[in-house]
């Protein structure tokens, strides 16, 4: 048995050294002594420790050992239009209210520890490891908690967060239709006004995660709304209402979908025939709502990505340790050598990108709960708030792209290293290749991260052209030793600067503005050119994604001297990636 947090350098390395405590700690404790928990700062990143430590060892043991059994055996089944869960996911759920785990960033009003966001997303990279669908179905419960505290009114709030830390609800973000995937604003399912101040729903989700949950956050459109995204409102609907002899059901699960992978999590079919539902904020700005939930539900899935990274790693490397060829284990040969030596770089450099964000979102998402309860913000929370937003913003269709596309990727080397044995169900390489396309898919797909961050690239680009057309020709001006190795500030600048430079010719190539309007944004902006450009945009946040993980790993080395080795194979790694990437911006020719 393994703890997944103390016997991982890396992780207390990150938690030491990469975690702004200054900024975060007086969110959640503004004063000392707190309640009649903590005196200190020290005594609350003492007992984070602590809290991880015992996380790590239920991933690594009772988690990890039960992930097989519950894979094969699966959830539970539906009957009678609700979900029954399977002895395996009963069991998940006991040990979890033992742990407390449900309220672990709830409010401490609610009965819940508050504790600071990435707390969360760091024990669900755990349990990830241990198993993809125990760290889903888990994540249903603490995500609602976090939605129904964030958006709805005080007595919902008090209603039901405590039900849900005692284990006794969850719930499900009810979004997809058959016909409504990524293109969301063409949603059928309709909600009907009512005198009391109530609505009915009528229509269909399908692909939905943990949907028997007993709530939901429901997208659904008025008759009389604008069509597209502009006419979407959010719905607070219990799948149950009433009481005693008048309790009935107020929504039906139509089935569980027989999947590739995920065999140990729900995911359902609803179905709404005038369902009762609560309007969530104001009509028709549910699309605003469902942003911020899936941006708090891609980083999760990066952090998810991470964790099926980690597994990959591990059962290559135990299987390649123990497995003697030509007499010797397999990992001294050298060309499995080299492969694992590149899969643990790019496990490692990819955690460094994911704690650097997850604290940037974690800053974010407390600010923003506090101007939602109508908190006035101090100039220094203002002036935090902001920074935090832009730089959760830029990084969260990254880390949603990289996690889920290098854990199948890394996921099929896992494969490869164990040879036929890895097609076998009897050794875990196979559960977890199957399991990894999963986050490729929900939460939008790769594609649509590539779009997202595409758009983000060219309208941060275009506010100042002038600027941009620079970068062709000059470092930025911080960067003074461009072309100097004495600091790594510089080495990675020299690649950031080429990388800016490519995607400057790759824009002028694709977007081709006349010469006259080289200085105009709205020249850069044609709808004709930005069909060329989405062509390249996922090529563009492949590179995006390596920039932004190599800018990490230059902050942590120029803070520590032993990063440095990190900070160097992963640059070795990625450069001959992102030369391939610069190749095929040239030499590729539209349709």
């Amino acid at each position: 048995m393994k703890n997944y947090y103390s016997d991982n350098s890396e992780w207390q390395w990150l938690l030491k050294n990469a975690i702004d405590w200054k900024a975060i700690l007086p969110l959640y404790y503004p004063k000392y002594p707190t309640e009649e928990e903590f005196q200190n700062e020290e005594e609350v990143i003492s007992f984070i420790h602590e809290l991880l430590s015992t996380i790590g060892d239920w991933a690594g043991g009772a988690v990890k050992n039960r992930a097989r059994d519950l894979d094969q055996q699966g959830a539970g089944k539906v009957e009678d239009g609700k979900a029954v869960l399977g002895e395996h996911l009963q069991q998940l759920y006991k040990e979890a209210r033992e742990l407390e785990f449900f309220g672990l960033t709830a409010p401490r009003s609610f009965g819940g520890m508050e504790m600071p966001y990435f707390v969360i997303l760091i024990s669900l990279s755990m349990l990830s490891r241990s198993c993809q669908a125990s760290s889903t179905q888990l994540s249903f419960y603490t995500s609602i908690i976090d939605m129904i505290d964030r958006f709805c009114d005080k007595e919902t709030r008090q209603k039901y967060i405590p039900q849900i830390i005692a284990g006794k609800l969850s719930g499900a973000m009810c979004l997809t239709e058959p016909g409504a995937g990524s293109d969301v604003g063409v949603l059928r399912t309709v909600a009907e006004r009512q005198d009391d101040g109530t609505y009915l729903l009528t229509g269909t989700k399908c692909f939905i995660t943990n949907g028997g949950g007993g709530l939901g956050f429901v997208l659904a459109r008025l008759k009389d709304a604008p069509e597209g995204l502009s006419g979407i409102s959010m719905f607070f609907v219990e799948e149950w209402i009433g009481e005693g002899d008048n309790r009935k059901h107020n929504y039906t699960i139509g089935k569980n979908e027989d999947k590739m992978g995920f065999h140990g999590s729900f995911t359902c079919e609803v179905i709404y025939e005038k369902s009762v539902a609560h309007i969530v904020g104001a009509e028709n700005e549910g699309f605003q709502y469902m942003l911020h939930l899936m941006n708090e539900a891609r980083i999760a899935v990066g952090m998810q990505g991470l964790g099926g990274i980690e597994a990959c790693c591990q059962v290559a490397r135990e299987y390649a340790g123990q497995r003697v060829q030509f007499q010797k284990p397999i990992e001294q040969l050298p060309l499995l050598k080299r492969l694992l030596y590149e899969m643990e770089v790019e496990r490692d450099a990819f955690r460094a990108l994911m704690v650097d964000t997850i604290i940037y979102f974690d800053i974010y998402q407390r600010l923003d709960i506090k101007k939602r309860h109508d908190e006035k913000l101090s100039e220094e929370e203002e002036k935090l708030y902001k920074e935090a937003m832009k730089w959760t913003r830029r990084r969260t269709p990254l880390v949603k792209y990289y996690g889920a596309e290098c854990y199948t990727k890394l996921s099929t080397k896992a494969i490869q290293v164990l040879g036929g044995y890895g097609y076998m169900k009897e050794y875990d390489a196979e559960r977890l290749h199957r399991d990894s396309f999963g986050p490729l898919l929900y939460e939008g797909t790769s594609q649509i991260q590539s779009l997202m961050a595409m758009k983000d690239l060219i309208k941060f680009t275009f506010r100042n052209p002038t600027k941009f057309l620079q970068t062709m020709f000059f470092p930025h001006q911080a960067s003074t030793e461009i072309f100097s190795d004495v600091t790594y500030d510089g080495k990675f600048a020299k690649v950031h600067y080429r990388f800016k430079k490519n995607i400057a010719k790759l824009f002028i190539k694709t977007l081709k503005p006349d010469s006259k309007d080289l200085f105009n944004s709205r020249a850069w902006q044609s709808a004709e050119s930005f069909e060329k450009m989405m062509m390249h945009a996922e090529t563009i946040c492949e590179g995006l994604s390596y920039i932004e993980t190599l800018r990490v790993l230059s902050r942590h080395a120029n803070k520590d001297k032993g990063r440095e080795k990190l900070f160097d194979q992963y640059r070795m790694l990625i450069i001959p990636r992102l030369e391939h990437i610069y190749s095929d911006w040239q030499n590729f020719k539209c349709f």
